[in-house]
């Protein structure tokens, strides 16, 4: 299997518990509280695992918060690098509110990071040899440049390694022009880097096509939620329907999804299939309370439906 590498700049634990009702200036009484490791590549990381493939997490770590951090990375048994920053790990907060299925995401800043980390960071990727993938995902915290997936896209480059980036903004246009192999941004994300407020599927094609002809990127994928994604290339432009699902979260379903296509594509899948199942992923990844991810037996039985409905619209 290919070697998957995911990079995590503002990782945070995840604390998630129910609420009987959300009120004000009221003691409100929590249950079923977890703690789990995430922020971005730490989910796909998470995510592969799930799906019994095998990755390495790299990611910045500081303070008490981040020693828990490193604990829980531990307990799931992933392989990891942890470069220690000076300032606290983060702690972000997701509330269920039961009285309406109300899901709640306090989702907080992240610590700054000094020059001197960030740039270690860059020189312990840069001194990595035999790579394939290198998954970097998520928001940057305060004290990183806009400019450190650019850096990075440059070293994956040169050591001639597949960059997949999951993030939005600036960062991901200034890592565009430096080349990726795919890029996995929402509509919203995807009506930044176009400079359109509204953006539709119809609108996000031509949008894509042109990013594709100007910008160094091998392939988009468009997240579209319950509507599953949209995979545009410069050969070809699929929309690939989500198998309809009952949610009970979104938190991690685009992460589970980066982790469903980077996995095929490690098992050397074509592209389109990849995307096929990272949109299986994604969907078993809202059949789960909190921040539990995708599960292996949910996300290939729902490849079986979507694989179906390929086969039954070809027929027709």
């Amino acid at each position: 299997m290919s070697k998957i590498i995911t990079i995590t700049l503002n990782p945070c634990i995840d604390k998630s518990t129910m609420i009987p009702s959300l009120i004000a200036d009221t003691k409100l009484r929590c249950v079923e509280t977890k703690f789990e490791a995430g922020g971005g590549g730490i989910n796909v990381s998470r995510a592969i695992k799930n799906l019994g493939g095998k990755s390495t997490a790299w990611f910045l770590a500081g303070g008490c918060f981040g020693s828990f951090f490193i604990e829980l990375i531990k307990q799931k048994e992933i392989d990891f690098e942890a470069l220690k920053i000076k300032n606290e790990t983060r702690e972000n907060l997701i509330l269920f509110d039961k009285s309406n299925n109300n899901q709640y995401l306090l989702d907080m800043e992240g610590p700054v990071v000094e020059d001197k980390e960030w740039k270690h960071l860059l020189k312990s990727i840069n001194s990595i040899t035999a790579t394939d993938y290198i998954v970097a995902s998520g928001s940057l915290p305060p004290g990183i440049p806009t400019d450190f997936y650019g850096r990075l896209a440059k070293i994956a480059n040169k050591k001639k390694t597949k960059l997949i980036i999951d993030t939005s903004g600036e960062a991901l246009n200034i890592a565009i022009s430096e080349g990726l192999y795919l890029i996995k941004p929402n509509l919203r994300e995807l009506g930044l880097l176009s400079g359109i407020e509204e953006m539709n599927i119809e609108l996000a094609k031509e949008k894509a096509l042109e990013l594709l002809k100007t910008k160094k990127c091998k392939a988009i994928v468009v997240s579209l939620g319950a509507d599953g994604a949209l995979l545009v290339s410069k050969d070809s432009c699929k929309h690939i329907p989500s198998p309809p699902a009952k949610k009970k979260s979104t938190v991690g379903a685009g992460d589970s999804m980066i982790a469903g296509i980077v996995f095929s594509l490690s098992e050397n899948k074509s592209l389109q299939d990849a995307v096929r199942y990272g949109v299986a992923c994604g969907t078993a990844a809202t059949l789960n309370a909190g921040s539990e991810l995708c599960k292996k037996e949910d996300a290939d039985a729902l490849y079986l439906e979507i694989r179906k409905k390929l086969k039954a619209s070809l027929i027709n």
